[in-house]
């Protein structure tokens, strides 16, 4: 359940950040699962290691929403230079 439940949180991180996003982001459900899980263990895990909070804490899942949507800037800042 550990594999299903961070893709659907993935999932999910994705949506929201690909909604707050301004912009047109033209990519598929798998890149938006992949950055969210990517945003989210970022956001997650560093702001844990900054003391920030604690697992299983509401404020890891804004964490997770900000970090996704700051990799989602980074990904269209990498894609628009092609």
């Amino acid at each position: 359940m550990g594999i299903i439940g961070t893709i659907i949180i993935g999932l999910i991180v994705g949506l929201i950040a690909r909604f707050l996003k301004p912009g047109d982001d033209s990519m598929g459900w798998i890149m938006t699962i992949v950055l969210g899980i990517v945003g989210s263990l970022v956001a997650t895990y560093g702001g844990q290691a900054l003391g920030i909070y604690r697992a299983g804490e509401g404020a890891g899942f804004i964490g997770a929403v900000v970090g996704a949507v700051i990799v989602l800037l980074i990904w269209a800042m990498v894609t628009k230079r092609r």
